[in-house]
């Protein structure tokens, strides 16, 4: 399972809280990347329900208060 903050980015209007299967639903209801519905597959195929994106992938806050996404409102025009 390979994760990074632009693909659990499609899971934050997900309706948590969510099975696995409720989650790939979503998933390719949506849209989503093939990665993000790999990864989730991947999961144990459980009753468990995701409260998250932090459930399935723990360090999800800790990237996106690095300021990891780049914003594009703040990029330099050159003229």
């Amino acid at each position: 399972m390979f994760w990074t903050p632009e693909l659990a980015q499609y899971l934050e209007d997900a309706p948590w809280p969510a099975t696995r299967e409720e989650l790939v639903d979503y998933a390719n209801r949506s849209g989503c990347p093939m990665q993000v519905i790999d990864n989730l597959i991947e999961l144990d195929d459980n009753d468990e329900l995701y409260e998250g994106v932090e459930d399935l992938w723990p360090e999800y806050e800790d990237v996106i208060s690095e300021d990891y996404f780049y914003n594009d409102d703040e990029e330099e025009q050159y003229y």
